[in-house]
């Protein structure tokens, strides 16, 4: 993938043999069309009320299935109330419904993808509809106005994005797979331990409270075993010329640490609770419970800090392992469990302190404990890699989609074949 970005930057660039156009700066040889041009915009209709394996598109996207199709060849479908302005790509039999406009191609020279890319880069909006729903008229569909390059040159363009647009959604896949096995990997070691699969019918189980667990493993109360952080009356933090703080907007909901904070001197701080470097702070209000935003605090400047009044902090000990009650504490069961014990008006509920105190958690050795935290840490990171490759494709999506639309960077030499 990047050798062939690397390839297409090195390509000819326009500066000798460009010409102004309404749309800026495009090669010679392109020409620039009204959508009304090279395509009929039509209405969709109502979704027939028959159920069957055709999707239904509206402006927001596939909404239904039902049993025919009223478009047989590859379309755009474009929101014309509602999500208006939004386009959809459909390439196989489908059924625009009343809320959308489609596109009947006129002639042969035309590749709708390259038409559906064009719309990535000047997007279409139906805010200036003098309506209170958003809607987009026929008419400024129709004069659309966008470049038109040769035949070749569009299917070159749109094989080049495509293939990118592939990769990102192979990565997308990946992650959410990754997810899928964490998932099942974080059940599986809380109930038979960090033993290999192979060796999970020979662990000795027994049935707690909780569920099934190795037999050796004990079974406590949380607050048993860890400790909720206070600020101790020795510190003088009136000393201390800055001091971190970590508002709820950078608690992760799915990183294990905190990758951000702020540096506040001590009379910025009115409120908040205290921690320390090392900490797990689980958020305790909805929605943000609910979402799984927690994190372990680490490499701090300073070995404490303050955080927003809606967290608990609770500090690992020698014989407790924090990493371990992170991803205990990430299991959806135990989070249900935890939220329907949360309090007060609704919007505003929190978790009591006494909930999570009270929590009855697993208890292996130290070592399993650490052992379950490193495992789990792999997967993390496999999808930490994941994602890191997803937004390295997505500029490189966007930088090329700039690039080729606008002819700075040419393909018309790349052989593709059509579609």
């Amino acid at each position: 993938m990047l050798e062939m970005a690397n390839d297409i930057s090195n390509g000819s660039n326009i500066s000798n043999g460009s010409k102004m156009t309404e749309l800026g700066p495009l090669p010679e040889d392109w020409d620039v069309v009204k959508l009304e041009e090279i395509a009929e915009v039509k209405y969709g209709k109502a979704k027939p009320k028959e159920t069957g394996n055709i999707p239904v598109v509206g402006s927001g996207g596939i909404y239904a299935l039902t049993s025919q199709a009223l478009v047989d060849f590859p379309s755009l479908v474009v929101g014309r109330k509602g999500t208006a302005g939004r386009v959809w790509l459909l390439e196989s039999p489908f059924w625009p419904s009343d809320t959308t406009f489609y596109l009947a191609w006129k002639d042969s020279s035309v590749d709708y993808r390259f038409v559906y890319y064009c719309f990535q880069v000047n997007t279409l909006s139906g805010e200036h509809a003098k309506t209170t729903l958003p809607s987009l008229q026929k008419r400024d569909l129709e004069n659309y106005v966008l470049p038109f390059p040769p035949l070749s040159e569009q299917r070159a363009i749109a094989y080049v994005l495509s293939t990118i647009q592939r990769a990102i959604e192979a990565t997308e896949r990946v992650i959410a797979a990754t997810r899928e096995l964490k998932k099942s990997l974080m059940h599986y070691l809380f109930t038979y331990g960090p033993v290999p699969l192979e060796e999970a019918e020979r662990v000795p189980l027994k049935e707690t409270e909780i569920g099934t667990i190795p037999e050796h493993w004990e079974v406590v109360r949380l607050g048993k075993v860890f400790e909720f952080s206070r600020k101790p009356r020795s510190l003088d933090i009136n000393k201390c010329h800055q001091i971190p703080f970590i508002s709820m907007e950078y608690i992760p909901d799915e990183e294990v640490y905190l990758s951000k904070y702020d540096l506040k001197v001590r009379e910025e701080i009115k409120s908040g609770t205290f921690f320390f470097n090392g900490d797990l702070l689980i958020a305790k209000i909805t929605p943000s419970f609910e979402n799984g935003k927690q994190c372990i605090v680490k490499n701090l400047p300073t070995d404490f800090g303050y955080a927003t009044t809606e967290v608990w902090p609770i500090h690992g000990t020698n014989e407790a392992e924090i990493l371990c009650l992170f991803y205990y504490l990430k299991k959806d069961d135990i989070r249900a469990d935890i939220a329907s014990k949360m309090e007060g008006s609704t919007g505003r509920q929190r978790v009591p302190k006494n909930v999570l105190e009270n929590l009855m958690i697993p208890y292996p050795p130290l070592s399993e404990q650490r052992e379950i935290a490193r495992i789990l840490q792999s997967v993390d990171r496999k999808i930490e890699t994941e994602k890191k490759r997803q937004k390295a494709l997505k500029a490189l999506f966007k930088t090329m989609l700039d690039l080729l639309m606008t002819g700075k960077v040419r393909v018309k030499d790349l052989e593709v074949a059509s579609q």
